[in-house]
């Protein structure tokens, strides 16, 4: 597995990122177009995880909210790939990358029915339930 990164949104790794974005959130969750792809597209870090055979597997952003603080986006793995751990790596890769540009602490808002694989990873709740693009969220947040 590998790990790439850009915030170039002429990219194949970003273009990579899109792909997945569009099968996991568009398709498979009926997020429409117009929300998933919006004005911070160019303000984030885009990750994508790649198998062994250079193939896009899972992807995240972060977009910088102040000096301190990142919030994780766009977090999603392909349906056939779920279960594998996967996300967790990529997570941990873009956390461990905030820490490294000196953010201390990196929030997201969770689908419910994944809360408790951020809890896992050491994320905390906060606050009320909100609907975010027709699905129920929760906010979370952990220190780096």
């Amino acid at each position: 597995m590998m790990i790439r990164h850009t915030r170039d949104t002429l990219s194949p790794v970003y273009l990579d990122a899109l792909k997945i974005r569009h099968l996991v959130f568009v398709e498979g969750q009926g997020v429409p177009l117009r929300i998933e792809i919006d004005e911070n597209e160019a303000l984030c870090i885009h990750f994508v995880l790649y198998d062994d055979q250079d193939r896009p597997l899972a992807t995240c952003r972060l977009l910088p909210q102040n000096d301190r603080q990142v919030l994780l986006q766009r977090m999603a793995v392909l349906p056939d790939y779920q279960g594998q751990a996967l996300g967790s790596q990529l997570l941990k890769e873009a956390s461990q990358f905030a820490k490294e540009l000196g953010y201390e602490e990196i929030s997201l808002h969770a689908q419910v029915s994944a809360q408790t694989f951020y809890q896992k990873l050491g994320y905390s709740s906060f606050g009320d339930l909100f609907e975010e693009a027709g699905i129920q969220h929760i906010h979370m947040k952990k220190r780096l």
